[in-house]
């Protein structure tokens, strides 16, 4: 084909998120046969949808070419719609309260699987399906299923979609982009260095070696000293502040001695934390802490000089936790 053809179906793919080239009129309709044939297979078949918040909040199971599934979730705010994606299919960090955890590792997905996911929120924000009057995904989280950092290739080849301008992505902005990690130490530099403002979240959990290696089992490897060093340096570089992830999981990591511990190693630095009110995977013998200890936990941060917020629980009715509608729909 002409090489102007390629600016063309990038402008329709990437800046007007149109998917069926049959009904691009200025493409030839033989050339408009080639470009379905060659460019574009289905990526992302679609499995089940699930609606929560007066229809703000939709998570979608998908199907892969392999049979693999994945799950992403769409989340329409007041002042932005952020979009949760996976980066792989399952997971090998094995955190045992987590139900993609739980699962284990299928497989990386590709640059265009992960894309896609956000494409797929746009058509169909575009189509009016998401209420309010937001136009478009102004934020993506990397903390669907999978270790985004284990798939650091594919990871960064999505975020320069998602970020370079139209015809070559989707023109977003890289501030609105979190990548969340459980400490992939080497990787985290690595991202540190790649000269992009995003928002880096660390899911710590635990602010001992003694309790995160049993919930966080890579931090035999990259204890809490050195996953926080990486993540100290990632805000010297980018001048970001760095999110702490920590799921509050009943009678297991919620103590007020934890909570200063967790102020004594995080005060001074460029951090906020984000606290989790636990999401119990099926079967699973850790729930939620008590509303009284979550609350002194955040005292306790507070009183320690530690920015502090309780993530909203969007989507709990609908198997909110990533992991837990892929396990229920198993064939």
């Amino acid at each position: 084909m002409p090489a102007f053809r390629a600016d063309q179906v990038s402008r329709h793919w990437f800046g007007r998120w149109e998917d069926d080239p049959h009904t691009w009129s200025d493409l030839s309709p033989s050339d408009r046969e080639t470009v379905a044939r060659e460019l574009l297979p289905t990526l992302l078949t679609p499995v089940r949808e699930l609606t929560c918040d007066e229809g703000a909040t939709v998570k979608m199971l998908w199907r892969l070419h392999d049979g693999s599934r994945v799950e992403s979730v769409l989340m329409g705010y007041r002042d932005r719609i952020t979009m949760c994606v996976s980066s792989q299919a399952g997971c090998g960090m094995n955190c045992p309260f987590c139900a993609t955890g739980q699962a284990g590792l299928t497989r990386n997905l590709s640059t265009a699987e992960i894309v896609e996911q956000v494409l797929a929120g746009a058509r169909m924000i575009k189509a009016g399906l998401i209420p309010g009057d937001r136009e478009r995904v102004s934020n993506v989280v990397f903390m669907g299923m999978g270790e985004p950092l284990a798939n650091y290739r594919a990871l960064m080849g999505a975020i320069h979609r998602l970020v370079d301008p139209v015809p070559a992505g989707l023109g977003m902005s890289a501030r609105g982009i979190t990548v969340s990690t459980v400490g992939l130490v080497p990787r985290i530099r690595d991202l540190a260095e790649e000269g992009l403002p995003l928002r880096l979240a660390v899911s710590l959990h635990a602010p001992d070696d003694a309790l995160r290696d049993t919930l966080v089992p890579i931090n035999t490897r990259y204890p809490v000293a050195e996953v926080l060093d990486a993540a100290w340096f990632y805000a010297d570089r980018t001048g970001r502040r760095v999110s702490i992830e920590y799921a509050l999981i009943k009678d297991v990591n919620d103590q007020r001695w934890r909570a200063e511990l967790l102020a004594k190693r995080l005060r001074g630095h460029l951090v906020h934390v984000n606290l989790i009110p636990l999401n119990p995977t099926p079967g699973s013998q850790w729930t939620a802490s008590e509303p009284r200890d979550e609350r002194a936990f955040v005292q306790a941060l507070e009183e320690g000089g530690v920015p502090v917020t309780v993530r909203d629980t969007r989507g709990r009715e609908i198997d909110g936790a990533c992991g837990q509608l892929a396990a229920a729909e198993a064939p």
